[in-house]
């Protein structure tokens, strides 16, 4: 990524010649949905406008589109030299988070908020926890009998908290991650708030659903998460996640077809790796086979009492929180501006960000009234009778 340039070799399956992949790029007249079939890129704007109307038309017949030549061929990058710029491939689909959803995380989610945010204090809150729930966390059904048993020791021990709630109680946390149409795509800065001090990537797989919240295909994310800010207070929630580039997906996302299933993602192994400036270097896996709650049953919860007419795509939550200490003995691991992340699934391809603050970012300015003035100027906005 050192020019910019992107390679589908380094971000895309092995298969990738064989799948078929949804997502945007911007060309001098601006953004538009491409569908990626046997290689070649097809611009699909005079098809559907966006990526929400390919999905909720299934527009996915890459001969009604344009051809515009190879992936690798067309020059298609991050740097403003490049002819065609890889954005976020997603549009008009609100973003969606489940927190949560993997004991390990869970664990370290309660260290935090136990904790108050200080690193310092994290490894004598961890000993305790752990000396109580050991590994029994990872083996309960969320909303069992056993769930409720062991809230109940917990709360006897002093012990419970508002994460194990949602970790193994019957309600799943789904929140709104990032407005529509500030993601940010491979190769992008991703940011963290300049202020925070503890604070983390968080490798995920993301769900793109359509409004009935069918699963249409799937692709990878970096919920970035602030600890220090989440741990003093969950109701700080909003300004841990929510800052100017703390969501990155991409590259592209893989759709579902015979060759790749849900249940390729209920197996999907996805590997992080983190290279410093300083020449640190942090490697994590999260295994999807541990998740506490299914894909599709996290899906329910998102369409339980929600409409969501163009569409949404959901993070699945993360089995990765790094305890390494980077700097100071027991202060753990945090970010520091330089860092490149990757995050990788060998079905869905790799994620790769460099990380600096969210006031360095380029600003989002870009929005959902500029998508519509440049999609009418462009006359892509009449649909076909």
């Amino acid at each position: 990524m050192a020019d910019g340039s992107f390679k589908a070799a380094a971000a895309l399956p092995m298969d990738w010649r064989e799948g078929r992949f949804l997502g945007r790029i911007a060309g001098k007249q601006g953004p538009t949905p491409v569908l990626i079939a046997g290689g070649i890129v097809h611009d699909m704007a005079k098809v559907a406008p966006t990526v929400s109307a390919l999905v909720e038309d299934r527009a996915f017949d890459d001969s009604a589109g344009q051809p515009l030549g190879a992936l690798d061929e067309i020059g298609l990058g991050v740097g403003g030299d490049s002819p065609f710029r890889l954005l976020s491939p997603i549009d008009l689909q609100c973003v969606k988070a489940a927190g949560v959803t993997f004991a390990v995380s869970a664990l370290e989610r309660v260290i935090e908020e136990k904790a108050r945010g200080d690193a310092g204090a994290a490894a004598e809150v961890r000993g305790r926890l752990e000396g109580i729930i050991g590994g029994s966390l990872r083996a309960v059904v969320p909303g069992s009998d056993e769930a409720a048993a062991l809230k109940a020791t917990l709360i006897e021990d002093g012990m419970w908290s508002q994460y194990l709630e949602v970790a193994i109680g019957p309600d799943a946390e789904v929140f709104t991650k990032s407005p529509v149409l500030s993601t940010i795509g491979w190769g992008g800065e991703i940011g963290v708030r300049s202020d925070s001090t503890w604070n983390n990537p968080e490798p995920e797989v993301v769900i793109l659903a359509d409004s009935a919240g069918t699963a249409v295909g799937a692709t990878l994310g970096n919920d970035v998460n602030l600890r220090d800010f989440e741990g003093r207070s969950a109701l700080l929630l909003g300004k841990a996640k929510d800052n100017n580039a703390s969501c990155a997906i991409g590259p592209f996302v893989r759709l579902f077809d015979d060759g790749f299933t849900m249940d390729d993602v209920r197996e999907a192994e996805v590997e992080l790796l983190i290279e410093g400036t300083d020449g640190y270097r942090l490697t994590g896996a999260s295994s999807m086979n541990q998740i506490s709650r299914d894909p599709e049953n996290l899906l329910r919860h998102t369409m339980s009492e929600h409409q969501y007419p163009d569409g949404f795509v959901l993070f699945l939550g993360t089995l990765f929180a790094p305890t390494q200490d980077r700097d100071v003995p027991g202060h753990g691991f945090t970010h520091k501006v330089g860092d490149r992340v990757s995050i990788a699934a060998p079905r869905i391809g790799r994620l790769v960000n460099t990380v600096t603050t969210s006031k360095a970012a380029p600003p989002w300015q870009f929005g959902i009234g500029d998508l519509m003035r440049n999609l009418a100027g462009r006359g892509l906005l009449a649909r076909p009778s």
